[in-house]
């Protein structure tokens, strides 16, 4: 990538930031997409990714804790598992054709699902049992690993749509899930560390005011069927990523 293109990329990034923030998300998807279609190596793709999501995840989970936007309750049971499998996910690099589509179609019918939701209201949430919890959370960890994404985009709309806890809490769960998936995939995968950008400092500086910016909205000021809405337009876009790139 020229010189010249990297303020639209930072620009894009900021974005990107602001949007997945105002529904807890780190904007892994996001920031992937962005970054290939600006023509970066593929090699710089996963680690930026993974970087910036535990920026904007960081700034996310402060926010949102301070909100009161949070359970305990249901988030240790996910990343008590979560946590080594997106390690091991970090290892591995599978041929996009095996994942791609699959990922696609499921966030695309999650998406479907949430922008179809009739009943908007908040209702009271029914925690998960801890054994299913638990599995889940390998499974997402180990994609999240895998992918070079911090998992949220999966679990969100699966909280959702099974009530296992509040809108505001679901992205509240989300942003600390993101950080800790996405520095345990970051470790899990240290030796991508040298194909860092030069400008990744300038990346991550954006994407924290961005995700600042979009955390407070979401946490304190977004109406709950906004906030559904927006996440099902960002499943659609990761989604649709999936079968383009």
């Amino acid at each position: 990538m020229t010189p010249e293109l990297i303020p639209f990329l930072a620009t894009a990034i900021f974005v990107v930031a602001l949007l997945y923030a105002g529904v807890g998300h780190g904007g892994a998807s996001g920031y992937l997409a962005m970054m290939a279609l600006f023509g970066l190596p593929p090699e710089m793709l996963k680690p930026t990714a993974l970087l910036l999501n535990i920026v904007v995840a960081g700034v996310g989970t402060y926010l949102y804790y301070r909100a009161g936007q949070f359970s305990w309750r249901v988030f240790w049971p996910f990343v008590i598992t979560s946590i080594p499998a997106s390690f091991l996910g970090g290892y591995f690099n599978l041929p996009p054709e095996y994942y791609r589509p699959a990922l696609g179609l499921v966030l695309l019918f999650a998406a479907w699902r949430l922008f179809a939701r009739k009943d908007q209201r908040d209702d009271q949430p029914v925690p998960p049992p801890i054994g299913v919890a638990m599995l889940i959370g390998a499974v997402l960890g180990f994609a999240s690993g895998l992918i070079g994404v911090g998992g949220g985009i999966f679990l969100s709309p699966l909280m959702i749509l099974l009530g296992w806890a509040r809108v505001r809490q679901v992205s509240g769960i989300a942003a600390l899930f993101i950080l800790v998936n996405s520095i345990s995939g970051l470790l899990g995968h240290l030796s991508s560390l040298q194909y860092l950008p030069d400008y990744a400092p300038l990346l991550a500086g954006v994407a924290l005011v961005g995700g600042s910016l979009g955390a407070l909205c979401g946490s304190r000021h977004l109406p709950v069927a906004t906030i559904l809405k927006a996440m099902s337009f960002l499943l659609v876009l990761a989604g649709g990523k999936m079968f383009l790139l």
